[in-house]
């Protein structure tokens, strides 16, 4: 899976993903890779780990079409064991631990995952025990949480947090990490066809929300994150520090923070869970300089008071993804921080980026940036997907690459519908603008359709943003019994801040035209959120639905 490169570009090379910790190690040897609460493994550390735990996996019976999943946080276990899992010639699957144990046993069943790399704590291995129990799983590889802190934190969770590791029992089911890594390392290493053999199993709702494995490949992953390092150009190798909050289970997070850090031999400060004064402290304590991250994170450090106890001036450069970037929300993060905050854009199946907003150009307003390197993307016809539309046209985004998907985990109809002449369908609406930035206006899913004309909820949320009594804001359709459908909006204002839904509307008249005007205004305290922190609109739908349908049996 080659692209032809531009004369700026260079020539894409699939490679196996464990070659690029081999670059690192060899290149970085004695440079600190991760950071796990003031516990630190350099890269020869981390090498080492990794060797030994890819023997310990092909004792396991770990080889090409074995698929292991990993549950866990952001530890140096997900890291060890991720690159490892490939060694072996292994499929990694990911896991969001805080799933339910259904939706773990569908997951496991689906992608027919053998061996489990979870933590002792009972809030995430008692689950996923129960699916092997019932016959979901092999074997789970136990990694105790105490053996990873350090001291005196690793005390104190022994003496204080007994109750919450889960009891185990230590047999042929129940491997230890210890164990795997209690040997010497992998002699040699399985012999990996980069184009064609699966690295990872992404699962997603996908385009059509139904949970699918995405299949991506050595050269998708790898190709995904050489565009990275091209697109950040003045990252410096070896002297980079990643702050690692978002989960490393989530594509995003496992390309632009894991994997990236490996390449350009970054140190990875890891987090586990998103705390806003640790995630502080962090930044602080390591002189963060590289920061991925979604808007919401953004938001919580540019609202938030203790904010200004901290010098965050060592942040050079943030990523924000998974959802839309307010304006209001770059613009006073570079203020506090002096740093360049740029939007990018992606979806699992793409491994995950597709365009980014260049850092060396003046900001397009609600623009997802340019194509990366390798990378083409056109807008094809909401009526006719065979029409390809014109510059400052609205259509669905295709993109094309070495960073798309291989397809969907034994489901080829599935793959057939989203992936076509090598073209991805997004399910996103947008347009180029004459520049060649791309500007999006919202998931087909998502369109508002009032009185037969399109409503975008992107555009009304964004005129939103711009009152400055607004936290957060999710539009949604509700029904309307004269225009069919018409906008809602849940707003969750900032600290201190009032403003009544007859003064929001005043203010919106001058950003808003009259169709697109929000038929009804809720105010709340929170408003629900994804896993990874992104503002989700599907409980609000169902809770609408949910209304709607009891007023009408009354």
């Amino acid at each position: 899976m080659t692209a032809e490169a531009t004369s700026e570009e260079p020539v894409f090379t699939p490679r196996p993903m464990p070659e690029y910790l081999d670059d690192a190690v060899r290149l970085f040897a004695d440079r600190p890779a991760l950071d796990f609460m003031g516990k630190g493994w350099t890269y020869k550390q981390l090498g080492d780990l990794v060797n030994r735990a890819a023997e310990g996996f092909r004792k396991l019976g770990v080889k090409r079409g074995v698929h292991v999943g990993i549950c866990l946080p952001n530890t140096p276990y997900f890291t060890v064991c991720y690159f490892a899992i490939l060694k072996a010639g292994g499929t990694v699957v990911n896991y969001n631990p805080l799933y339910v144990e259904r939706e773990i046993d569908f997951q496991a069943r689906d992608s027919h995952t053998e061996i489990m790399v979870t933590l002792d704590l009972k809030v995430i291995y008692d689950k996923v025990e129960a699916v092997r129990a019932k016959g979901g799983l092999k074997q789970i590889v136990v990694c105790p949480m105490a053996d990873i802190l350090p001291q005196p934190k690793k005390l104190l969770f022994q003496l204080f947090k007994r109750g919450e590791r889960a009891k185990i029992s230590r047999d042929d089911a129940h491997p230890f990490f210890a164990d795997l890594v209690n040997g010497r390392p992998i002699a040699q290493e399985a012999v990996t066809f980069p184009e064609t053999d699966v690295a990872v199993l992404q699962y997603t709702g996908g385009t059509t929300g139904v949970p699918k494995g995405a299949m991506l490949s050595h050269a998708n992953l790898s190709a995904n994150m050489e565009q990275m390092r091209i697109f950040f150009s003045d990252a410096r190798p070896g002297d980079e520090v990643m702050l690692c909050v978002l989960p490393f289970f989530h594509v995003f997070a496992m390309t632009a923070a894991q994997n990236l850090s490996i390449l350009i031999g970054a140190e990875m400060v890891l987090m586990p869970r998103f705390e806003l004064k640790t995630l502080l402290d962090d930044i602080k304590r390591k002189s963060v300089t590289l920061f991925p991250g979604v808007p919401t994170i953004y938001t919580a450090i540019n609202n938030s008071p203790l904010t200004h106890n901290y010098d965050l001036t060592s942040i050079r450069m943030c990523l924000s993804g998974g959802a839309p970037l307010p304006v209001e929300v770059k613009e006073n993060f570079e203020k506090l921080t002096g740093c360049t905050l740029v939007e990018g854009y992606g979806l699992t199946e793409a491994s995950p980026v597709v365009s980014c907003n260049p850092s060396d150009e003046p900001p397009r307003a609600g623009s997802i940036g340019k194509p990366l390197a390798w990378t083409e993307c056109e807008f094809r016809s909401l009526e006719d997907p065979y029409v390809v539309m014109p510059e400052g046209e609205k259509g669905e985004l295709c993109v094309r690459g070495p960073q798309v998907m291989m397809g969907y985990w034994e489901r080829p109809d599935d793959t057939n519908r989203t992936v076509e002449n090598g073209f991805l369908h997004t399910g996103d609406v947008g347009y180029r603008d004459k520049d060649g930035y791309i500007h999006l206006v919202d998931r087909i899913k998502d369109l508002i359709i009032c009185s037969g004309y399109n409503v975008y909820p992107r555009v009304i949320e964004e005129a939103i943003y711009q009152n400055e009594a607004v936290e957060e804001v999710i539009v949604i359709a509700i029904d309307d019994d004269y225009r069919g459908q018409a906008p809602k909006a849940f707003i969750k204002l900032k600290e201190g801040a009032t403003i009544t839904p007859d003064e929001l509307k005043v203010f919106l008249k001058e950003h808003l035209s009259a169709i697109e005007m929000p038929r009804a205004f809720e105010f709340r305290d929170e408003l629900p959120k994804t896993l990874v922190g992104k503002l989700s609109k599907k409980e609000l739908v169902e809770e609408e639905r949910a209304k709607a349908s009891d007023q009408a049996a009354e």
